[in-house]
């Protein structure tokens, strides 16, 4: 695994609650007993509007600048469900590297660590503001794993707590 000290890039709004890991990656998506391949199936009922993979221009990670986030800005109780690895896995293959959230599901928070992709939980008015500014599309940030802050353009930090055991897995 890939040592992850600093994510920095734009930051992808995604405010609904309780988005489980069957709507990240759908269990009909999971074709492969292989790592490989789920980064096109991430929100695949979201992402697309038909079976040939017609995009859905209306999602926000199929519209500029957010195909190229590196950060998403989720809601409450994201990665709930089922312990299923391969929503990290798609997630990460997409190419974000930290998911900033009010709460995570359990087992999902530890698939992210395990597979080093930083689960950031913030107060959800925080969260509910960076995702408001994210909507505009000139959201980056950045986020200091050693530090334990997410840094907004303009300077202002918002700290966040990770276990110790958790940290030192992503450093």
């Amino acid at each position: 695994m890939q040592a992850l000290r600093r994510v920095e890039g734009v930051a992808a709004p995604l405010l609904r609650p309780n988005i489980d890991t069957d709507n990240i990656i759908p269990s009909r998506e999971i074709t492969s007993p292989g790592r490989e391949g789920y980064g096109e199936k991430l929100f695949a009922p979201w992402r697309y509007l038909d079976s040939r993979r017609t995009e859905n221009p209306d999602f926000v990670l199929n519209r500029a600048p957010f195909r190229q986030a590196r950060i998403l800005i989720a809601g409450e109780n994201f990665g709930c469900g089922s312990s299923r690895e391969m929503a990290v896995w798609a997630l990460h293959q997409f190419g974000l590297r930290c998911i900033i959230a009010p709460s995570f599901g359990a087992i999902f928070r530890s698939n992210c660590v395990r597979n080093a992709l930083l689960p950031v939980q913030l107060d959800a008015p925080v969260v509910a503001a960076l995702g408001a500014a994210a909507e505009s599309g000139a959201l980056r940030l950045c986020v200091d794993l050693e530090a334990g802050e997410v840094i907004e353009p303009g300077g202002q930090r918002h700290r966040f707590a990770i276990d110790a055991a958790e940290r030192e897995m992503l450093l």
